[in-house]
């Protein structure tokens, strides 16, 4: 796992030449950004305690398809978090961050931890390192209707729904079909049963518009 720590200390593009295939559950964005910091992740964040069906259909997407890592706040809420998730995805892993690695100014949390320290704990899980994926571009989106017109927001939703990825701007749209994996022919599949208007398939209670991200 020194891989981890090494892809941090990287020259910049040099660093993400490997990730962590699990996708890290972490509370909020600016934990987010901080992971993102400190190593190649993928990352989705629970928003607090009250992880809405949006979020959690997505946390059960990653959960599918690449398996998650639960690195919440060393402190109660976030130890709710953790028992939440953990009771619902029984094997995922699991990183821990000393208390006293995530305390500045009286507040305890990931983003308050220095690169060095989210790598030691993301270690410590013993994360799987892969490439990432890079399967689809911007050109993807804009080529297929999926951004920069009329109707392209609903066009997104109901290929989102096909693929059970879920609503974002275009952006977020592009981020989650690399993230989750979906296949050139998943893709291709879904916008041809979309052109021919075929009833959505359901996951799709899951795949209401979430927040981008």
């Amino acid at each position: 796992m020194d891989k981890v720590g090494r892809m941090a200390d990287a020259p910049q593009g040099a660093a993400q030449a490997l990730m962590i295939k699990e996708i890290v559950v972490v509370e909020g964005r600016n934990d987010e950004m901080a992971v993102k910091a400190a190593c190649g992740a993928d990352t989705v964040a629970t928003s607090g305690f009250g992880i809405n069906a949006a979020i959690m259909a997505h946390i059960e997407k990653a959960a599918q398809t690449r398996g998650i890592l639960i690195f919440t706040d060393p402190d109660h809420a976030g130890e709710r978090i953790r028992e939440r998730l953990g009771r619902r995805f029984p094997e995922a892993k699991h990183a821990w961050l000393p208390m006293d690695a995530a305390l500045k100014d009286g507040d305890i949390g990931v983003e308050n931890a220095k690169p060095s320290d989210i790598i030691a704990a993301l270690q410590s899980a013993r994360p799987a390192l892969m490439a990432p994926s890079r399967e689809f571009t911007h050109l993807d989106i804009i080529s297929n209707g999926l951004a920069g017109g009329d109707g392209a927001a609903s066009r997104r939703g109901e290929l989102g729904r096909l693929l059970g990825i879920g609503y974002g701007n275009a952006k977020a749209f592009l981020k989650r079909l690399n993230m989750f994996g979906v296949s050139r022919a998943e893709f291709e599949q879904a916008l041809k049963a979309l052109s021919q208007g075929r009833p959505q398939n359901s996951g799709a209670d899951q795949n209401r518009r979430p927040s981008d991200g």
